[in-house]
């Protein structure tokens, strides 16, 4: 959408073209002005016609009410009277705001097919004579001088700009190996010695150069245990976002995962939007739950017990949604109540949202009724026992399972050949003994991790988050790439 904010809106179309349905998708109720609502007002019901000399009186007046306060005002009457269409407009033009027609271009016969069906349709006779008179408008609108008119196209609800196409489209194609798979690296460390915006510029371009498919940052405040030591730098993942978006490279881009016990939900959505809107269309979103008590401490943060949390994730996706979707109108959904959903700039296209977590009763089930893909282990066993979870959970629900990507993390060690792989294992074992620290990370060559890759796409699995334990920098990325052939 494209349409000012705020500014004048005029609906145009014949009975069951679709404006007041179009109109509340994305305006808030107190924004719309509506000649049948008014007659309901002043007679006995939005059909009274015989209350509708008042009912545009009344219009007339709220309208011109509105403008002067400089508020938006949608217009929703047939739109077909020439005289009231240019008051509308010189009214707009004195108030300062930007005047739009929008026409429907809803066919004839669906159109008839709407009236037909309702409570009480509109007479045959009077609605062929607004389908002509609106064929009419249709040929004659630029001539009007509205500074925009737009034309929503049947069935979709897209609107096509009349006087240039905006739409926003994904710059680049999906990337997938021959295997199916999507792959994304998933920084989790960050060595980047004195040079940091020059070092995670190395590591975007080289995935790039690899053929990754995106790139996704973990999203902790101090550094976790289980990836390097606490004083190593764990860097703002949507800051870090920011400047890789800006380098120009085809990869996707965002979280593995946010807790939303970090920031508010509506935050997050803001983030995600404006890296959609800065990437065309190449932002996604990873969200969980939250777990480590340590870094909540330390920020001032509070971590709830986790059926809270749970609550809170659920919560999160569906406020991401609302504020996501076209308009500003207000939200009332199941687990959250918005007055208003302005979030702009609007992402270019619809942005994935992952659930991190395996939990096999609520975080699975979450993924199940909200999400695009739910994030679970690669390991076979755990694997196949959370997806026959998630996909009875998708059932439960009355979601296809298809419709929820299976996506896993991956933490291997990777070597250029075995003397150097099993050089890698032995400076990263610990005190675990090396057969069993191998078997455990599934170390191996680019190759042997190829295979295994194909196994999980056999397996169900859409995309592989792939994370290196002794990431140091781009060459170590870029000797992934026969992983990507």
């Amino acid at each position: 959408m494209r349409i000012p904010d705020p500014a004048l809106v005029v609906l145009v179309g014949p009975s069951g073209a679709g404006k007041s349905t179009w109109a509340a998708a994305r305006y808030r109720r107190e924004e719309v002005v509506s000649s049948d609502a008014l007659r309901g007002v002043v007679g006995s019901g939005p059909h009274d016609l015989d209350a509708t000399e008042e009912a545009f009186t009344l219009l007339e007046r709220i309208v011109d009410a509105r403008l002067a306060r400089g508020l938006t005002t949608v217009v929703d009457t047939l739109g077909l009277d020439a005289e009231r269409r240019s008051r509308w407009l010189l009214a707009a033009r004195g108030a300062g705001l930007p005047a739009v027609l929008v026409l429907m271009d809803t066919p004839d016969a669906e159109c008839r097919r709407r009236n037909s069906s309702r409570d009480r349709p509109v007479p045959a006779s009077a609605l062929a004579g607004q389908l002509r008179r609106h064929r009419e408008l249709v040929r004659a609108a630029e001539a009007e001088g509205w500074d925009l008119v737009h034309r929503v196209e049947p069935d979709t609800g897209r609107v096509a700009d009349s006087a240039a196409e905006r739409t926003v489209h994904r710059t680049t194609p999906e990337r997938r190996t021959s295997q199916g798979l999507r792959v994304v690296l998933q920084v989790s460390r960050f060595p980047w010695g004195e040079d940091p915006a020059g070092w995670m510029a190395a590591i975007a371009r080289a995935a790039d150069e690899a053929g990754f498919a995106g790139l996704a940052l973990m999203d902790h405040l101090i550094q976790i245990p289980q990836v390097d030591r606490a004083w190593e730098p764990i860097p703002e993942p949507w800051v870090t976002l920011g400047l890789v978006a800006g380098l120009g490279t085809g990869l996707s881009l965002g979280t593995l995962v946010t807790p939303v016990t970090f920031r508010p939900a509506g935050i997050t959505a803001k983030a995600a939007a404006t890296l959609d809107a800065l990437t065309g269309g190449r932002a996604f979103v990873g969200v969980g739950a939250g777990w480590w008590a340590r870094e909540h401490a330390a920020y001032g943060l509070d971590l709830p017990p986790a059926r809270e949390r749970l609550d809170a994730l659920a919560a999160a996706i569906e406020t991401m949604r609302a504020l996501w979707a076209p308009g500003t109108k207000a939200y009332d959904g199941q687990r959250v109540s918005l007055p208003e959903t302005t979030c702009y700039p609007r992402p270019a296209g619809r942005i994935p949202v992952i659930v991190g977590g395996s939990g096999e009763r609520r975080t699975l089930r979450i993924a199940a009724e909200l999400a695009d893909g739910c994030n679970v282990p690669s390991d076979l066993e755990t694997l196949d026992r959370k997806v026959d979870v998630l996909r009875a959970h998708c059932r439960a629900v009355g979601r296809d399972p298809a419709e929820v990507a299976v996506t896993v993390l991956d933490l291997p060690v990777v070597g250029r050949d075995r003397d150097d792989t099993w050089a890698r294992v032995e400076r990263q074992r610990g005190r675990s003994p090396a057969a069993a620290f191998a078997r455990r990370t599934n170390a191996g060559t680019p190759a042997d991790q190829r295979d295994r890759y194909g196994v999980l796409a056999d397996r169900g699995v859409d995309t592989v988050f792939v994370a290196l334990r002794d990431l140091a920098g781009p060459e170590d990325v870029a000797a992934l790439a026969p992983l990507l052939a």
